[in-house]
């Protein structure tokens, strides 16, 4: 029975985040942890009555708590760059290549020494943990993208599919024509272009090409992605014993392009969404 395409459309989800997708912690405490004897060592300004001359006193005996001074301000690496009336900088924080007095300058205009001294924070491991917290959140966007190959991996290993033995990860076309005797020239311009599949699964006599992704906006690349795996589909069904399979979602995103979509739909029967995944798709496909 052929599916409807408006009727599978409307089955698309609009968020595939896991829990892990917020906040890395772990990647959160490990670098906390880089610097966490540099900043119990800082903690001893807070409240400083006189936090320039302690300052000058505590980096002069402990030159390597500097390296942990650019995340109190949110920045990632070792040196960062400023300039202003009093002229124009480039501060080191590997190793001192301005003068303690310099590097007592730019702790006044930055606003560390106030948040130190004057109690705004009390612990700066604590501190630092929450500015890690907020810098993590830009990686979601990296997380995003392996979400839904995640997703679909869950599903193969449930269905009882072995990593390495039936089913392999980011595999290429030479690849999988070397390891099974292949020819798939049809597929990569005869041998011109190297397509590289998120998971390909070999179950009985058909080895499957999957593709996953999952889109929370629209945009040209969705038209894009849709008429190349239409090629590929068409492609696909000239070779013996090769099927191409497509793991797509996201309603945000393909509601923009579902003309393109449909087009894909029409011609390769193996592509489904979550829902799919959800109603046992995997099992009745590498049963």
């Amino acid at each position: 029975m052929k599916r409807n395409f408006n009727e599978w459309l409307q089955t698309f989800k609009t968020s595939i985040c896991d829990y892990g997708y917020y906040v890395d912690f772990e990647k959160v405490y490990a670098n906390v942890d880089n610097i966490k004897v540099e900043l119990n060592i800082l903690n001893s300004l807070i409240g400083s009555k006189n936090i320039e001359h302690d300052f000058e006193k505590l980096i002069s005996e402990y030159p390597q708590v500097l390296k942990c001074l650019p995340i109190l301000l949110a920045v990632r690496g070792r040196e960062i760059y400023a300039i202003d009336g009093d002229g124009e900088y480039l501060f080191d924080f590997s190793k001192m290549n301005y003068s303690i007095k310099e590097y007592i300058m730019f702790m006044q205009k930055t606003g560390l020494f106030t948040l130190i001294s004057e109690r705004i924070i009390n612990n700066l491991v604590d501190y630092v943990t929450g500015v890690e917290v907020g810098l993590d959140s830009n990686g979601r966007k990296n997380r995003g993208g392996h979400l839904m190959e995640n997703l679909v991996e869950d599903y193969l290993v449930k269905a009882g599919l072995v990593k390495g033995e039936t089913y392999f990860k980011e595999m290429k076309l030479s690849a999988i024509e070397k390891k099974w005797n292949i020819d798939l020239s049809g597929i990569s311009n005869q041998g011109k272009a190297e397509k590289r599949f998120d998971f390909v699964v070999k179950k009985g006599k058909t080895i499957y090409g999957i593709e996953t992704n999952f889109y929370t906006g629209g945009g040209s690349k969705l038209n894009e992605t849709a008429r190349s795996y239409k090629a590929i589909a068409l492609e696909a069904k000239e070779i013996d014993g090769f099927a191409f399979v497509w793991f797509t979602d996201g309603y945000e995103g393909w509601k923009s392009a579902r003309h393109n979509l449909e087009e894909t739909f029409d011609v390769l029967e193996d592509m489904y969404c979550i829902a799919d995944l959800e109603n046992g798709i995997v099992n009745k496909l590498f049963e």
